[in-house]
């Protein structure tokens, strides 16, 4: 195909991290065919990251047909080059049982070594995994220190779940006030969860003061998120509001969410 060439005679004298960023580009406008065209040479030469992006694509059927296998290989890839996206997305299959048989302590040592490299997703991920205990061993001050970690490059899950920590006791003391503070950044940043138990201390006074528009405004935005939480506090929040409440609340919940603080 023509257009194939021109794009090789382009890339061809440009650097690896150049023609990544081109083909990182091309996917965000889902333009797979031309990122995969990119990729694909770069992956048969070893590039890590090539790899993961080709196994990634695979593995959600973008641009191709969905393919476990061919996710699994690709993404075998990756990670054995130590790429740390590559080692959190195989972390994902083996997590799943997609492509490859499933085991949750191969997904936690795949999400630990991704973790260790930085990689904030997979931090939040080893976290939840530590602090629920049912596929791996529990370890809650481990859970709290990848929790934090991620929650320090915005991961606003991270951020939900060290709230739950102050908000239970769980390795720290309790502090609801403290709770509050890390559901509101995460709620902020769109964490359907976070919002929901940030409406539910506002309905309920608990670590804040009581403001039961507020309250609604927050179970809103969560349940449009998708936030099962929500539902537990819907009905008796909405109770505690006058007509006029209800239709303030309803006109702030579908307002843009305020600039999150740094």
């Amino acid at each position: 195909m023509r257009w194939l060439d021109r794009l090789a005679h382009k890339l061809a004298r440009t650097s690896v991290a150049d023609q990544l960023a081109v083909a990182i580009d091309a996917a965000k406008r889902s333009d797979y065919a031309t990122a995969l065209a990119i990729w694909e040479p770069l992956a048969r030469s070893g590039s890590a990251r090539a790899q993961n992006n080709i196994g990634a694509c695979f593995a959600e059927g973008l641009g191709v047909e969905r393919d476990a296998n061919l996710a699994f290989r690709w993404l075998a890839l990756a990670a054995e080059a130590g790429d740390p996206v590559g080692l959190r997305n195989l972390a994902s299959l083996c997590f799943r049982g997609d492509g490859v048989e499933q085991n949750y302590r191969r997904a936690a040592e795949l999400y630990r070594a991704a973790a260790e490299q930085g990689d904030g997703p997979a931090q939040d991920m080893l976290s939840w995994m530590l602090l629920e205990g049912e596929v791996i061993e529990p370890d809650i001050a481990e859970a709290r220190c990848w929790a934090l970690a991620a929650a320090k490059q915005g991961i606003a899950s991270a951020m939900t779940r060290v709230g739950m920590l102050y908000h239970n006791a769980l390795g720290v003391s309790r502090d609801p006030a403290e709770a509050v503070r890390w559901w509101r950044k995460a709620a902020l940043r769109g964490d359907a969860d976070g919002q929901a138990l940030l409406g539910a201390a506002c309905h309920l006074g608990a670590g804040v003061p009581a403001d039961a528009v507020e309250a609604y405004v927050w179970l809103l935005r969560a349940q449009v998120g998708g936030s099962v939480l929500a539902g537990r506090y819907m009905d008796a929040a909405r109770a505690a509001l006058t007509v006029d409440e209800i239709a303030k609340a309803e006109r702030h919940a579908t307002s843009p969410l305020e600039e999150p603080a740094p």
